[in-house]
Order: C-alpha cells, then structure tokens, then sequence
C-alpha cells in the first residue's frame, strides 16, 4: 500500500476496513469504513490521528509510511483529536516504537491517555488557538470542538495547505470506492457516500447536533480549502459541501425535517398489518416519499437514519401485556436517546383483551417534543370501518407533511 497525497507535504495512511464487525459493537457496516490517519511533513513530522488494529489496519499504515520513506524512529509527535479507540487503538505500540515521539491533544484528552494507554510522559495537552511548528512553514494550529462527539475533541489545521483534520466531524461510514477524493468519485458513489455519511450522522453524532453548529461556526473564519476527516471521503473539490449538509443534519433536531414520513411497524399476529396497507394507501393518495422499517427485523442503525432526517413517524404495533411491542419500546428508547425530536407522529395499533400500548407510548415520548396525531387502536381485527379510517389518516398525515419545506 502507498500512502495517498493530500496536499504539499500532507498524506493518507489510514485503511480501509471491511468486516463483519460491528462499528462501536452496534452499527453494522456491510459496505465497510475508512479509519483515515494523516502525515504532516516539515523539518519534524507528525501523524494525525491513528487507527486501531483491526482488518491489519496497522500493517497497512506501516506501508503506506515506508512509501513516504518514514519510519517509526522519524516521527516526532502523534497528534490524537479524538481518543476514541478506533483512532488510537495502536497508540501504545506505535509510541513505543517511535522512541522519540511526543502525544498532542487537548486539555479533556490528556487524562484519556493515561486512561487507555497508561501513558503519561512526553504527553502535550493544547488549547484552543495553540500551535506547533514542524518546520518549512508547515505551521498546525488546533481548536477545540467539544462534544462533536466526545468532550475531549479538537480539530488541527494546517493553514499553509488550508487542510482541517476534523476528525469524527464532517465523517461517514462505506469504504472506498477507489479514490478518497470527493473530485474523482461518481454521482453513484457521491449519492452512496451521502446515505452513509446521513446513517453515520445520525447513529454516531446526532444528539451532539448543538454542538456541530457551534463547531461549524467556530471553524468558519479559517481558509478552508481541504476537509480530512477520520471516517469518509476527504474533500477537496467542494469541501463546503459536507458542511453544508452537516449544518442541515444538526438543524434536524432543532426543527421539522425533511417532507418524508418514516413508517416503522411490528405486528404480532398480522391485525396491525392489516391495518398498516391503508395507512399507506393514505400516504400514496397524497405522494409523499415514504420508507418502511418492520421491527424487529429491520435494523435500527438504517430506522434511526430515515428517521433523523423525516418530518413525519408513523409506528404501528399491537399491545402486548398492557405495554407496547418489546421490540418498538427497545426502538423509541434509542430514538429518545440519540435526540430525535420534532416530529409529527401518528400511531396506530391492535389490542386483544385490553390495551395500554398507547399509555406505554404517551410516557415513553413525553420528552421528545413531538406533535401528535389522534391514535388509531382497534381490538383484535380492524373492521372495514376502522381501514376506512386507516385511509383517511394516513392522507391527512401525509398532507401535513408535505407542507414542510425541503431543507436539503
């Protein structure tokens, strides 16, 4: 493997993983993801940000530096934005192979450090506005951008370059598709890249969304001409773009999404379902774009995608001993838990003997700032009556949705 030019002396020796695993032990990645780590060379030489070991992501950032005649004795300082392990997983090994080197990061990471690696010489903490010099212009400044996701998070850029080493910020999930620029992908893999970099928002910084915007507007007044983020592709043609669509993806949680109406249903013996094919009939009478998740088989990493950035829910579910569906309480508890707020919501569901799923639902959302539509519930099988009704309120659901404007 080779390391990748990003700019005058700027470099990619990350990896690009494929597994079966995991990501964080809960997202899955079938399409894989990118751990991105970066050289910066002047007089000294530094490495942003590091992988872990995993999918011999090591191995390939040892080739990729052998191609840029590095060694682990030449390097001068490791540069951690973000200690979460997936970027300093091999930072004990790497450091004692080094010798020489000393750790940067922030004021919140330094403990993190010691925490993980029990290292605590030669480590550095910075500020916001601090800098190092590498020599040959090559000036790194850093900022501090708390809780986008971890509070301990900074940025570094190189001003001679304009390149931002984010980390997790302006990232996304899937492996490369050959080159890591956004100027040399296709329209196909741009539109792949952005259902990813939606899914990663929203699985990974989402209840962060505050905190993204005032990271964006604390990075703004910098010359931004390269965006190197951690995960995803590195933007260079239009690197304004992926700020953009961050802006747009924090602004979810602030206010109504997108016009589209997320369906999420799980049904016991099929009476919920029955009713479910009116509700969406209801929805097509009106044409508003629609996805539909049935629980618990779809995962929740691609439910919590379409429900970030859709303005309207619809859950349907049964009763189930006076509580809601096992599997749609597990899901409104991780909706609640990453943020998603803001939503027009309908439900509707069957009861045998008695209900309470609506009760059950009612304390589980209180906090979510959801407005809601009048429930729909029915003992055992929906009657013609009741589809009939199905109809009509899926139609005056999606015809509220439509009324919101498209914000991306």
């Amino acid at each position: 493997m080779k390391a990748t030019k990003i700019a005058d002396r700027v470099f990619w020796i990350g990896a690009n993983i494929s597994t079966n695993d995991l990501f964080e032990g809960i997202w899955p990645i079938p399409d894989g993801v990118t751990i991105n780590s970066y050289v910066v060379k002047g007089d000294k030489i530094a490495i942003i940000d590091l992988v872990r070991d995993w999918a011999d992501a090591t191995s390939y950032m040892l080739d990729e530096l052998k191609s840029i005649g590095i060694e682990f004795k030449d390097i001068d300082y490791f540069i951690l934005n973000h200690l979460e392990p997936d970027h300093t997983g091999n930072l004990r090994a790497l450091y004692e192979l080094s010798g020489k080197a000393e750790i940067i990061t922030s004021k919140k990471g330094k403990p993190l450090v010691k925490a993980y690696y029990g290292l605590s010489d030669k480590v550095r903490a910075v500020s916001s506005g601090d800098t190092l010099d590498l020599g040959q212009g090559k000036v790194l400044t850093f900022y501090d951008i708390p809780n986008v996701h971890w509070p301990e998070t900074m940025a570094t850029f190189d001003s001679s370059t304009g390149t931002l080493f984010p980390c997790d910020a302006f990232g996304s999930f899937g492996a490369l598709k050959g080159s890591i620029f956004d100027d040399e992908n296709s329209e196909e893999n741009h539109e792949f890249y952005e259902k990813e970099s939606l899914r990663y928002y929203s699985n990974i910084v989402g209840p962060f969304s505050n905190f993204v915007l005032k990271a964006i507007n604390a990075l703004g007044p910098l010359d931004i001409k390269i965006i190197a983020p951690s995960h995803g592709l590195v933007w260079r043609g239009d690197p304004g773009k992926i700020v953009e669509r961050y802006k747009v993806y924090a602004n979810y949680m602030n206010d109504y999404a997108e016009p589209k109406i997320t369906v999420i249903f799980g049904s016991m013996y099929g009476n919920t379902q029955r009713m479910l094919r009116s509700v969406l009939k209801g929805i097509a009478s009106e044409g508003v774009n629609v996805e539909i998740y049935k629980v618990p088989e779809a995962d929740k990493s691609y439910i919590l995608a379409s429900a970030w950035e859709s303005a309207g829910l619809i859950f349907g579910m049964p009763t189930y001993e006076y509580q809601m569906y096992p599997p749609m309480q597990d899901l409104i508890s991780l909706l609640a838990q990453k943020h998603v707020w803001h939503k027009k919501v309908f439900r509707f569901g069957s009861f045998g003997w008695s209900g309470g799923a609506q009760k059950h639902f009612d304390q589980m959302t209180e906090k979510l700032k959801w407005d809601f539509l009048e429930p729909l519930e029915f003992q055992g099988g929906p009657t013609d009556e009741d589809l009939d009704k199905g109809f009509e309120m899926g139609k005056e659901f999606a015809h509220e949705i439509k009324k919101i404007p498209k914000k991306l």
